[in-house]
């Protein structure tokens, strides 16, 4: 089993920034590719980036590109998500979660593991 962790959220105006943190404990030796997704009320809970272990490629949903980024720290076993340029739309509930086959593909479906999320709440 894996454990995920999120931290980081909070409140913030428009054009802020904020970085989450997501810690992971357990068998993290099976963490193949980790990714960050969000979900906000009444939606769907979609991708926002994802982070290969191995080869650190990245990928980014296009509504974030260019303002966030994925990042990680082996040494902590920590995955982060810097976002830059909020807007009132990325307000959501952000989860870290991480797949343990190969295949870095931002399908939620495929991801094994959750943590339980952090909010993060953007005003105009």
């Amino acid at each position: 089993q894996v454990q995920l962790v999120e931290s980081g959220g909070g409140s913030v105006q428009a054009g802020g920034s904020l970085r989450l943190s997501c810690a992971a404990s357990g068998y993290t030796y099976t963490m193949y590719c980790m990714g960050w997704f969000r979900q906000a009320p009444g939606k769907e809970r979609e991708g926002v980036a994802t982070f290969a272990r191995r080869g650190g490629s990245t990928s980014y949903a296009d509504s974030v590109k260019g303002r966030f980024i994925i990042s990680q720290d082996n040494a902590k076993n920590t995955l982060y998500l810097e976002m830059n340029s909020l807007k009132p739309e990325d307000t959501a509930m952000y989860y870290c979660a991480a797949r343990v086959v190969p295949g870095c593909d931002m399908i939620r479906q495929l991801f094994r593991y959750w943590g339980q999320g952090t909010q993060v709440t953007v005003s105009a």
